[in-house]
């Protein structure tokens, strides 16, 4: 049977119920079914689509309003590495607290280097507005392929907005922050200057921001300096700075290297001969310092003052540079000179007072001060043996006994006066009656050497004739006069000064003897002449105030004295073939030895002693310190013209008999003859004549001590 249908002319199938053209129509209604699901699906994708989108632009535009303005790039002013150089040039310290950072313009970064971090970071940094889709999609297929992250997609423009802005956390909302941010940023900067900020941006490991301070930490260099094999190491590092360290980690740092060398040979920037030189450059990286700072005393106490001006935080995040007065090469010889004498100390030595060969000297610490007496500059400053052991400065922190280092002042207070250096006091035991009872004196050496000249009981640093000179003119004018000329510690006006009774710090009796040197123009000691901000504009500049405080020519007389404890006495072993003034100080029991000691242009103190203060051997102020003072000095002196100081005036020369304080004749006992000056009208003129022939006979003439203390208190 067949029938005609719409679509079909067919026949009934004998096995199906339903014709060709019923079964056509069913395949019909379920395509049709189907289309309209797909366009179901179609519009609730659409529809979903369109809500997303608003969604997405919802959230760009919530994140959008909270960002930063891109503008404040330009005003942006990171963390900056604050510098401390010494007089001579030197990076003594450079401060900073969690940034390590030195700002520096892209022509002075080696052009090699930027080529370098392009081709490896991001290569077509200069065919991308900011986002580099090509980029996202490389890294996303070598990441699928791989089944872990190896490569991101991120462009310099988006690092750098990640680094100003952003922080760390792996989320959509800080990804497309750092998109949006990129966008803007190059829309407003140049890629010259989004990679100038780049590199001085981006942390290179060992907290050292920006591409400078990393060339110094690594190579120690410039970035200007960086050849290839540096920078492929320094490109290198950038994906895990710590872990790939070549401090730490040099051989897994050569393995990335290699790395960047095969990109930059694909990239067809350099071929594969050079790459392999460069790998097989031999690399030296610096070791890392234990010490932050060279001459740590001295920039410890730099940075105390920084502090003190401008806070912590301004003192080590504001790139200022700090120009100080230390001399570098004069620093490094004092540094020497203490560590040797310390070493000395702890050999075994012959002791003639003892007899006896001790194991050593017993001290073990020593500091070394220096300062220009003309502008109070400070030129060397060693505070102790060890500054990683004990950041104790026992040049300004340490409150010591001057011991006979003192002893200046005193004299200085009896020229004051009206006593000549001529003057005749006798070096015998005396008793004092105090408030506290009796006090009694004695000299070091336990002997007395009668009548002698206040000149040379200076030279021979004899006590018994100080204290005496202490007592005539008054303690509280010794007192007077040592603060005049620069000791700032409170003085006690006691009869022992001239032993160092009283406690002072090394920097005040540099100070003071300073003040000698210069015959009475005071300047504080400094340490820093001058302070830029990072810009190099001025911030602080040191004037050196220079105030005479005390008479010219009584301290050129009390300088000539000085000049012959150097040639003559205690301070022999400190003499320099050049005219030089010095004090010897030893304290009671040893406990401390001084060499306080100057020309026109350096005044130089070194000490020896025990932080607590226990005694050494024997050792006394014009043994180890005098030995170091003259090593320190002789190198000190090289390339200063020999000067001499002024000579004084108002001052004749006689020959007197010690024994009488008159005029020497030919019966006087030549040991005790000798050519003294006194001030004009107060020198002696009488003749000893009483017995002329006294002397021939073998007899010994007595002296009243009393009645010539008496006589010479009169003038």
């Amino acid at each position: 049977m067949i029938f005609r249908s719409r679509y079909s002319i067919g026949k009934v199938s004998k096995v199906s119920k339903k014709s060709v053209g019923a079964r056509f129509q069913s395949r019909k209604r379920k395509l049709d079914k189907t289309k309209n699901i797909f366009k179901k699906v179609i519009v609730f994708s659409a529809a979903v689509g369109f809500v997303l989108v608003c969604a997405l632009c919802l959230v760009v535009f919530n994140i959008t309003k909270t960002l930063p303005d891109v503008e404040a790039i330009s005003t942006y002013i990171p963390a900056e590495t604050t510098k401390i150089y010494s007089e001579d040039g030197v990076v003594l310290a450079e401060l900073h607290k969690e940034e390590n950072r030195v700002l520096i313009p892209i022509e002075r970064i080696s052009p090699i280097l930027t080529k370098t971090i392009v081709i490896v970071e991001d290569s077509r940094f200069y065919r991308h507005n900011g986002l580099d889709f090509f980029g996202i999609a490389r890294a996303f297929v070598r990441n699928f392929k791989a089944r872990r992250f190896v490569e991101g997609g991120s462009t310099l423009t988006q690092q750098l907005a990640r680094n100003l802005f952003l922080t760390r956390q792996r989320n959509l909302s800080r990804k497309l922050a750092e998109a949006i941010l990129a966008i803007q940023i190059e829309r407003r900067y140049t890629k010259t200057e989004i990679l100038q900020m780049y590199l001085n941006q981006v942390y290179w490991g060992h907290n050292a921001y920006g591409i400078e301070s990393a060339s110094r930490l690594y190579f120690g260099k410039s970035a200007e300096e960086i050849d290839l094999a540096e920078s492929a190491l320094l490109v290198s590092i950038l994906t895990g700075p710590e872990l790939y360290s070549p401090i730490r980690n040099f051989e897994g740092a050569k393995k990335r290297q290699l790395l960047v060398l095969k990109r930059m040979v694909k990239e067809e920037f350099i071929n594969s001969e050079e790459a392999n030189e460069a790998y097989t450059e031999e690399l030296v990286i610096i070791k890392r310092k234990k010490l932050r700072y060279k001459a740590p005393y001295f920039t410890a106490y730099i940075l105390k003052q920084l502090i003190e001006m401008y806070g912590e935080e301004v003192t080590y995040t504001s790139g200022m540079k700090i120009y100080t007065t230390l001399d570098y090469s004069l620093q490094q010889k004092a540094e020497e000179v203490v560590q040797k004498y310390i070493e000395y100390g702890e050999s075994s030595h012959w002791i003639r007072s003892m007899n006896e060969k001790v194991p050593s000297l017993n001290y073990s610490q020593a500091s070394l001060l220096a300062i220009d007496p003309r502008y109070g500059y400070i030129k060397t400053m060693v505070g102790g043996k060890d500054f990683l052991d004990n950041q104790f400065n026992r040049t300004t922190q340490a409150k010591r006994q001057p011991g006979s280092a003192f002893k200046p002042f005193i004299y200085l207070t009896a020229l004051e006066k009206g006593f000549s250096p001529g003057s005749i006091i006798e070096d015998a035991p005396v008793t004092f009656n105090t408030i506290e009872g009796p006090y009694a004196p004695h000299n070091y050496s336990q002997k007395y050497k009668g009548p002698m000249s206040i000149r040379k009981a200076l030279e021979r640093s004899v006590n018994i004739v100080s204290i005496k000179l202490n007592y005539l003119i008054g303690p509280k004018n010794s007192v007077r006069v040592a603060q005049a000329l620069g000791i700032k510690s409170p003085l006690k006006p006691v009869l022992s000064l001239p032993l160092g009774a009283n406690e002072v710090t090394m920097i005040e009796l540099v100070s003071a003897y300073g003040t000698i040197a210069t015959l009475g123009n005071h300047t504080e000691p400094t340490g820093v002449i001058r302070i830029e901000d990072r810009d190099g504009t001025p911030l602080y500049e040191h004037n050196p105030e220079i105030v005479e405080v005390y008479d010219s020519n009584l301290l050129a007389t009390l300088v000539e004295m000085m000049k012959g404890i150097v040639k003559y006495g205690t301070g022999k072993l400190a003499n320099l073939p050049r005219p030089v003034a010095g004090k010897t100080g030893t304290t009671s029991d040893y406990r401390d030895a001084w060499f306080v000691g100057f020309v026109p242009q350096l005044v130089c103190a070194t000490w020896i002693g025990n932080d607590d203060n226990s005694e050494t051997v024997k050792v006394t102020g014009g043994w180890v310190p005098a030995l170091m003072w003259k090593e320190f000095m002789t190198m000190a002196t090289q390339k200063m013209p020999a000067q001499d100081f002024p000579r004084p005036k108002g001052l004749v020369s006689v020959k007197i008999d010690w024994l009488t304080g008159k005029l020497a004749t030919q019966f006087s006992p030549k040991e005790y003859v000798y050519l003294e000056k006194f001030w004009s009208g107060k020198e002696p003129k009488e003749y000893d004549t009483a017995d002329e022939g006294f002397w021939d006979s073998g007899n010994q003439k007595e002296t009243n001590d009393d009645a010539l203390l008496q006589f010479f208190d009169n003038g």
